[in-house]
């Protein structure tokens, strides 16, 4: 039986400080690399055997998947990075506090530029601080200046049925370490969530959700392993 364990990276210096983050390669605090490693040793005590993992091309997510597979005894598991698992884009808000933006452009805005299905926010202006077509690992790739869910869905989408779902199908045990909207992109694939629905589902930080799936990758059972954190499922 396939199984999948999703786990979101623990707390970024940005978290800390409040900050649309998106692309921008923030590293993860002390606390983070703790929920980190919590993570590890829960899939340890659960007895899961990972054979492959994914990841982002962004540190804060490699070094939870680093953090977590030594603390589970499995830092030999290969592992695969992938800009298309990259956190969503946010466009012109990267870097800018979100209380600060929230005053400036008033809360309601704000609100929709985070929360809504399919209102990006806006583009991020080229050559920039946080141009990133000049970086190496995004080298041939047509890369966004801004993403709503949708869009990011749009490109976590090909990847997931080319890359990871054929792994899955062939029995082997998968941790994808990514991002918020990554992750909540692939949920909104397995359970075939409507654009509604998939915005009151929140994967929380280090804490690994672990899903059974069918011969078609469809959710048997789902579950997190800190009970004491986690969210709700679809």
């Amino acid at each position: 039986m396939p199984t999948l364990i999703l786990l979101r990276h623990g707390q970024s210096q940005w978290n800390l400080e409040d900050r649309f983050t998106g692309w921008v390669d923030v590293d993860l605090t002390a606390e983070g690399e703790a929920q980190a490693r919590k993570g590890g040793e829960l899939i340890k005590a659960e007895g899961i055997a990972i054979d492959r993992v994914y990841t982002s091309v962004l540190t804060r997510a490699i070094r939870t998947s680093w953090l977590a597979l030594a603390a589970a005894g499995q830092a030999f598991v290969p592992e695969i990075k992938d800009w298309r698992l990259n956190e969503r884009h946010y466009g012109g808000l990267t870097g800018l506090n979100k209380t600060e933006t929230a005053a400036k452009h008033g809360e309601e805005q704000v609100r929709i530029w985070r929360r809504s299905y399919d209102t990006p926010p806006p583009e991020l202006a080229p050559g920039g601080e946080y141009d990133f077509q000049g970086d190496r690992r995004y080298a041939g790739a047509d890369l966004p200046l801004t993403e709503s869910l949708e869009t990011t869905l749009a490109r976590v989408q090909p990847y997931w049925e080319t890359e990871i779902a054929p792994v899955l199908k062939s029995g082997e045990t998968v941790l994808v370490a990514a991002h918020g909207n990554s992750l909540r992109a692939i949920v909104k694939l397995l359970w075939g969530l409507g654009s509604d629905e998939i915005m009151g589902i929140e994967v929380p930080t280090g804490n690994p959700l672990v899903i059974e799936l069918d011969a078609d990758l469809k959710p048997i059972s789902a579950k997190y392993l800190d009970a004491s954190r986690a969210n709700k499922l679809p």
